[in-house]
């Protein structure tokens, strides 16, 4: 069993808690959750955007478990639960975050998509990466971010029911993305953040107790 209050303390580092107003857009970002789907869903339908983009191909978790592109993934359940099909744009060939930028920058400049403000979507505890990254990569993008509103117990619960991942597998991806900012942060490819150090012990507790299938070279 791993540490709980070490994977908390990341869990809530991981959040920015951002106020989300209505903007042109939504932007999700996909992956494995399709939690993050139901979000997008759910803003477009309470009226915080006019479209919704989907963006993500088959990453390096999803290629193992999918056979359909992230995004094509999330449009479905967007789809049903009630979102029309024409606002939705689907950008399906990215492997990896710099390439969600890259490839939905290009539609959207293809598409003549409205751009002057956009709520991006992700799971919770990829908040933080995301926001360093888009402020690095896409400077100009005038953006909140947000998550499915799930706890970290709801999320544990889910993992625990899942056919597709498990508990080990969540607690991997946090301890792996916290160590992206970390990483990112020095190479440039996303903004600094600062990384307390009790997040940073929790990081190391985690690793300490083999968390560490989700950790890049640095």
């Amino acid at each position: 069993m791993f540490d709980i209050k070490s994977a908390k303390v990341i869990w809530d580092y991981h959040h920015l808690d951002q106020d989300v107003v209505p903007a042109d857009g939504i932007i999700a970002f996909g992956s494995h959750d399709l939690h993050v789907a139901e979000r997008a869903a759910e803003l477009y339908l309470s009226g915080h955007g006019r479209y919704i983009i989907f963006t993500g191909g088959l990453g390096r978790i999803t290629q193992k478990i999918w056979h359909k592109p992230e995004a094509n993934k999330f449009a479905e359940v967007a789809i049903e639960k009630g979102v029309p099909r024409d606002v939705i744009f689907i950008e399906n060939v990215s492997s990896n975050t710099g390439e969600n930028i890259q490839f939905t920058k290009k539609m959207i400049s293809d598409e003549t998509i409205s751009i002057d403000s956009v709520i991006v979507v992700d799971k919770p505890f990829k908040e933080r990466r995301l926001f360093a990254t888009l402020k690095k990569q896409w400077p100009e993008l005038n953006f909140s971010v947000t998550s499915p509103k799930y706890s970290f117990e709801e999320y544990l619960s889910y993992y625990q029911e899942s056919e597709e991942l498990t508990v080990d597998d969540f607690i991997n991806i946090m301890v792996g993305d916290l160590q992206r900012i970390d990483v990112y942060g020095d190479n440039g490819f996303q903004i600094k953040q600062e990384i307390p150090d009790t997040v940073w012990d929790a990081f190391q507790i985690l690793v300490k107790e083999g968390y560490d299938k989700q950790l890049i070279k640095a």
